[in-house]
This record gives C-alpha cells, sequence and structure tokens, in this order.
C-alpha cells in the first residue's frame, strides 16, 4: 500500500477514535471545532476546510469512504507518487467544501433573513443551538474520494468496476451515472436529504480539471 493513502486511511480511523471517545464523555464536540459548518454559524472556522476530510459521521461512513480511498486512491498514488497525489486529494477536498458553502450561502438566505428579524433574546437562544439549521455541521472525506473517483474514470476509463461486487461496468460510465445522480439529488435537495451531493460534485469537478490540466501535454493512456 502506497504511503499516502496508508497515512490517509491511518489519521481517518484514528480521528473517528477521537470523535467516538470524546462524544461518550461529553467533555467536548469536535464536531463544533472541526466539522465544516456554514460561514454564517457560530463556530465556522476557515481551518474546517480542511480538518472536515478527516472526520466521519459513523461506521458505515468511515468504512466506505475509505475503502474507495483504498481502492482508488492506491491507483493513483502508484501511477502519480506520493507528493502528486497528496496535492490532489487535498485539492478535490478544499474544491468540494468551497462548492458546498456557496451553495448553502444562497439556500441560507432565508433563513437568515427570518433570524436577523428575530428579537435578541430569540436570537441569543438559537445562536449555539445544535437545532439551528445554519449550525449544522458536515464531516467526511466524500470530497476527496470523488476527486479521486473522477481521476480514476479519466486515466482508466474502461477499467471494470463491480458494482455491488458483482455487476462489472466501465469506470468511465460509472463516473458519468454516479456524478448525473449526485446532481439530480443536488437540484433535488429532497427534505430529510443529509448527504453533502455538492461537496462530492466539487471534488469531481476539481479532481477531473486537475487531471484534465496534467494531461493536457501527454497522450492519453487508456487501460
Amino acid at each position: 500500500m502506497p504511503m499516502v493513502v496508508k497515512n490517509l486511511l491511518i489519521i481517518n480511523g484514528l480521528v473517528f477514535l477521537a470523535q467516538v471517545t470524546f462524544q461518550q464523555t461529553g467533555m467536548v464536540s469536535l464536531e463544533n471545532l472541526f466539522a465544516l459548518h456554514d460561514v454564517h454559524s457560530v463556530y465556522f472556522r476557515p481551518h474546517q476546510l480542511v480538518t472536515h476530510l478527516f472526520m466521519h459521521g459513523s461506521f458505515g461512513h468511515i468504512f466506505f469512504n475509505m475503502f474507495a480511498l483504498w481502492m482508488f486512491g492506491n491507483v493513483l498514488e502508484n501511477y502519480w507518487g506520493a507528493k502528486r497525489f497528496l496535492i490532489f486529494y487535498m485539492a478535490c477536498g478544499l474544491g468540494a467544501g468551497l462548492l458546498h458553502l456557496g451553495v448553502l450561502y444562497f439556500e441560507n438566505v432565508p433563513i437568515m433573513e427570518l433570524f436577523n428579524s428575530l428579537s435578541p433574546d430569540q436570537q441569543a437562544d438559537l445562536l449555539y443551538s445544535p437545532n439551528f439549521k445554519i449550525n449544522t455541521a458536515t464531516v467526511g472525506a466524500s470530497g476527496a474520494i470523488f476527486g479521486c473517483l473522477a481521476a480514476f474514470g479519466y486515466l482508466f476509463p474502461n477499467s471494470l468496476i463491480y458494482l455491488y461486487f458483482f455487476i462489472p461496468i466501465k469506470a468511465k460510465w460509472f463516473v458519468l451515472m454516479y456524478a448525473a445522480m449526485e446532481f439530480f439529488l443536488g437540484v433535488r435537495n429532497s427534505a430529510g436529504d443529509n448527504v453533502a451531493h455538492w461537496a462530492h460534485l466539487g471534488g469531481a469537478l476539481v479532481g477531473f480539471l486537475l487531471v484534465l490540466y496534467w494531461n493536457k501535454t501527454k497522450r492519453r493512456k487508456f487501460y
């Protein structure tokens, strides 16, 4: 296993263990400090654009993200080398976070208008409340993972991915179908949908543009 992927797996695992531990003790909320928050939230800090990539909401969440990182990250790091892969991974994560914040900013305008119309006492009651939608935290490496998926689909378009471990599908079609589904769900914005679809698309877009730029003078290879 290449160095960067191995260390990313370890770091994510340790951070998740810390999340569970602190959540059980109730001493401090790591989500308030390091998860990504809307820019209107009192909990927002710029460093969260990076730190939210190493946090996850459940065991299933971290398991599938780390499985995808191992699956696609191994190939990309061996293909590019450690330095380029790390730059790529972090750039995709930042792109995912920025697009997510941009979409949240416009989505939450009506909420902020309502909040600003409240009395100071009512605002104070909501300001730090976890039930206030503005304070909803976003966690996960999914944006960076989607960047890896987009790069894999571009570099190895005819490689087979086994959907649900049994159904073979070429990487290029898998990526396009997944991106289309994320776009549809992001636009639909169903009530109760707590998946950051625009973050996924942001990571995939940055990943595609980066790999396109890096390969603009290099003949593409199809595997």
